[in-house]
């Protein structure tokens, strides 16, 4: 338990001195909102920048390869839209049939 009680200490000084620090500097809120505008720009465009340089690194497949993935997932599509379909129509008999009885 002294161990907490020491964490919340330091943490505490650590609060404080950065409080001091921030008052000697005279830095105060106004200061930090005029920080943040200035940086906003850098911050709003750093991670712009590094999604260019990630897919500077894709490699992008050729246009057969392309054709060829995107008629496989259609034919996928045309073929689980008709098994959902039967799935459907062959859960709504049987719900018609449940309320005949």
């Amino acid at each position: 338990m002294s161990e907490v009680k020491k964490a919340a200490a330091e943490k505490e000084q650590s609060v404080k001195k950065t409080a001091e620090k921030a008052a000697k500097t005279g830095e105060g809120k106004l200061a930090k909102i005029l920080n943040w505008f200035k940086t906003l720009p850098k911050r709003i465009s750093k991670p712009f920048k590094n999604m260019w340089y990630e897919l500077k690194k894709v490699t992008w497949p050729s246009k057969h390869k392309l054709i060829t993935y995107s008629v496989i997932v259609l034919v996928f599509m045309l073929f689980m839209g008709i098994v959902i379909g039967l799935l459907d129509t062959g859960a709504s008999a049987l719900v018609r049939k449940l309320m005949e009885i």
